[in-house]
């Protein structure tokens, strides 16, 4: 870990390290800084650190729902009260960093990370579970709008690429962080969540130096921020897309929330499997979302990201629509194929809404990451009151729907941003 940390270090201290030259000859012609590959590694490995962290959460409801006697309502309200934490105070801190920077915000982001791990592990009661998980849900209000600025400064250009590369770090979080939870936590009980704390620490380190190269370009950032005081496209057709684009990761995090809170428990319920299998399978379906998050951006920046939309959402229905008829092992390779192309149109959607409105990237950022927390809580939680009462294989049946929502994308314009890719 020591030799990862001042690698970053010794990269981020070299404001040239890790370009490309010969892939940005044409971007530096045209006036535009080179692609940071450093700062992008840097802030996507913190967030490999930072979503591992959140999963573990996930990854351990079996274990909470027998230690604290707790009902399917009762899991979703603990999902509710992290992403309800994170969504709503995102927006917040992107409309505080639009105004002033805060570079030095992300370490402090990821202390309340910490302190809610070491919660994590000795809460003796459900209420103190929930102000744990609320607190590393104020980790990530911080951590994600930041970052994505980040990203999209440091990208050189290749917005979609930059998004893709960050988000990847947080879908690898996310799957190995119940492998992780089942080969520790799951086995060991739940006082070891705290050993997730050094994951905590290491990323506090890299992000000091992440937000050390920050405050050296913030004159670039507040540069560019003064070439676009105005949205380049005119009001309406922003509300329209924006409006669209929220109507779209509804549908994309509803169905997200169906797989990642409940996943275990209908393979334990349909199939019989153990939980530490389950566990397992559905580190699978994470590391297939993963994949689908790296391929959606650069593809966007290639073809356009109207078509990666409408290609991702839409384009996953007659998988989900058969899922809950099959056996195990196609239920298996669905949840993959399901995993990879719905992932695909997360960095089209966050990079075309803020080529929508470039005046206003951490707010937009904030916004929809936000939203991406927010619905998979209200998600988890409305649907731990359909599996209460109509039973888990129900869930799944009802959200197999959830993709036709994608035929809104028809409603997208067809524009290119002034300067940028499709």
């Amino acid at each position: 870990m020591n030799d990862t940390a001042s690698s970053t270090q010794s990269l981020l201290n070299d404001p040239e390290a890790g370009a490309a030259p010969p892939m940005v000859t044409t971007a530096q012609a045209a006036g535009k800084s080179p692609t940071r590959y450093s700062v992008l590694g840097a802030v996507s490995f913190v967030h490999v650190l930072n979503d591992m962290m959140q999963s573990v959460i996930l990854a351990i409801y079996p274990l909470l729902k027998g230690e604290f006697n707790l009902s399917f309502f009762q899991i979703g309200a603990i999902t509710l009260t992290f992403q309800l934490t994170a969504s709503l105070l995102q927006p917040v801190v992107g409309m505080v960093t639009d105004r002033k920077s805060l570079p030095y915000s992300l370490p402090i982001g990821m202390c309340f990370t910490l302190s809610g791990l070491l919660l994590l592990s000795v809460a003796p009661s459900y209420p103190l579970l929930l102000l744990a998980v609320a607190l590393i849900g104020c980790g990530s209000s911080v951590f994600h709008p930041e970052s994505a600025r980040v990203a999209r400064m440091a990208s050189g250009g290749r917005y979609g690429f930059a998004q893709s590369v960050f988000q990847i770090g947080g879908n690898l979080g996310q799957a190995l962080g119940p492998l992780l939870a089942a080969g520790i936590v799951l086995k060991f009980g739940r006082s070891h969540v705290g050993w997730f704390g050094l994951a905590a620490v290491l990323g506090i380190i890299v992000l000091l130096q992440v937000s050390r190269w920050y405050s050296h370009h913030i004159n670039e950032r507040v540069r560019k921020r003064t070439h676009a005081d105005h949205p380049p496209f005119p009001a309406p057709v922003v509300r329209r897309t924006i409006g669209v684009l929220m109507v779209l990761m509804f549908s994309k995090f509803f169905y997200l929330a169906s797989i990642s809170s409940y996943y275990e428990f209908y393979l334990m319920h349909r199939f019989g499997l153990s939980m530490a299998s389950a566990t397992r399978l559905l580190a699978v379906f994470l590391m297939a979302v993963a994949a689908g998050t790296l391929i959606g951006g650069p593809i966007g920046d290639r073809i356009g990201r109207k078509q990666v939309i409408w290609f991702s959402i839409l384009g996953i229905a007659p998988f989900t629509l058969l899922l809950p008829h099959v056996g195990l092992t196609w239920t298996v390779g669905l949840s993959v194929v399901i995993g990879v192309v719905l992932a695909s149109a997360f960095p089209a959607i966050i990079v075309y809404a803020q080529d929508m409105m470039p005046h206003r990237i951490g707010m937009i950022s904030g916004m929809f990451y936000g939203l991406s927390f927010g619905l998979g809580g209200l998600g988890a939680a409305v649907l731990g009151v359909v599996a209460d009462h109509f039973g888990i294989v129900f869930v799944y049946q009802v959200c197999a729907f959830l993709p036709l929502l994608g035929l809104l994308a028809v409603f997208l314009p067809n524009v290119h941003p002034p300067g940028h890719g499709a």
